[in-house]
């Protein structure tokens, strides 16, 4: 199918698929559709051999980058830029007892000699995300997204100044209006439905607020979509087209989903996913896991703030998946992952490309059947 955003970029289906695998953006925008790389997990260098590889493997075909340039997280009210070490000095004490606690209680030991957490601040400040802007803007991307607020009005005018288009979340027409007025060319309406860092508002009920609230700019919806007939529904209620992330996690190219993991979430239903703030101080969907509810129980001391809880969880998260992959029962139970309530779908590993085939093919059978007047 042919609209204002497939002709903009050159594709066959308005299908952007939000991935941190390189391998599943090369692989979505082979297939017709647009790959964009979540740049969150890695540093500036790291993130420039990942899109190297993209440009070598893509076929010229168009693929986006999405950052994480929140608004607001410890110091922004002040206007203070602290280090990573000032960030560390922050985390009580009592948050990093109750974190061995919870992997006593359940058995997970320390990491062994010579295996380390992944321990760098990564993207979740501005300074950060800025040299990942920069990498970024030095490939031929056609977008780039950002995940939690709106962009700041220099990284709009540069990425406009290279043609390249700008997409922003939003969870409320609040939000929505305020990426607009930002410069942002895309709004992706994403529902509570989500995975990783969500609203309140349903899709159903989100998407054709946003529509009529920032039209004429287009509107991608996302938060539960992983189907034709999903995506069929989002085209009804005004959406351009579909946003979309958890479906690429148990993919077969994905190999930054631990084998473990995929298995957890091909187990899983819609009803296992929970909001929760342990992964990283502001509220995100994943599965609910022994971990998140122990964040949640009497005895927990709350989360902390961006980037706080990040940085305090980042060594147990680190332990978590390495005794999770060898076989521990203990942290087979704390294991977890960002993924939306579509997780009841995806009970299967499976090629990337068959996914977009399957969505293409459904989305016309559905639209061919709607009753035409």
């Amino acid at each position: 199918m042919q609209n204002e955003l497939t002709k903009l970029f050159g594709l066959d289906l308005p299908l952007f698929a939000f991935t941190t695998s390189p391998e599943v953006c090369v692989a979505v925008s082979r297939a017709g559709g647009m790959g964009v790389l979540g740049a969150i997990p890695y540093t500036a260098d790291e993130l420039a051999r990942h899109l190297d590889y993209i440009d070598r493997n893509i076929g010229g075909k168009q693929y986006g980058v999405d950052v994480v340039m929140p608004q607001k997280y410890v110091g922004t009210d002040e206007g203070v830029q602290y280090s990573k070490a000032d960030f560390d000095a922050m985390i009580p004490e009592k948050h990093r007892k109750f974190i061995e606690g919870v992997l006593a209680r359940y058995g997970v030991p320390p990491l062994a000699p010579g295996q380390k957490p992944r321990a760098e601040l990564l993207s979740w400040v501005h300074d950060l995300t800025r040299k990942q802007v920069e990498v970024a803007l030095s490939h031929p991307i056609s977008l780039l997204a950002n995940a939690l607020g709106p962009p700041p009005a220099d990284v709009v005018e540069h990425a406009h100044n290279k043609n390249i288009k700008v997409a922003a979340l939003a969870g409320s027409v609040r939000h929505a209006k305020k990426q607009v007025e930002a410069g942002v060319d895309i709004i992706v309406a994403q529902g509570t439905e989500a995975g990783g860092h969500t609203g309140e508002i349903a899709t159903m009920v989100l998407v054709p607020e946003v529509v009529e609230a920032v039209h004429p700019v287009p509107v991608l919806a996302a938060g539960g979509i992983g189907s034709g007939r999903q995506m069929a529904a989002a085209l009804a209620l005004g959406a351009a087209g579909a946003w979309t992330g958890s479906i690429w996690l148990t993919t077969t190219e994905n190999q930054l989903t631990p084998s473990v993991v995929k298995k957890k979430l091909v187990a899983a239903t819609s009803r296992d996913t929970v909001r929760s703030r342990a992964m990283t101080g502001k509220p995100a969907r994943q599965l609910r896991t022994a971990w998140t509810d122990a964040w949640d129980a009497a005895d927990s001391p709350g989360t902390l703030p961006l980037p706080l809880q990040f940085l305090a969880t980042a060594d147990a998260v680190t332990r978590i998946h390495v005794h999770a992959e060898a076989g521990q029962a203990g942290a087979r139970e704390l294991l977890g992952s960002a993924v939306g309530q579509i997780v009841g779908r995806m009970n299967q590993v499976r090629p990337t490309a068959e996914i977009v085939a399957e969505i293409a093919g459904e989305l016309r059978q559905t639209l061919r059947a709607l009753p035409r007047e």
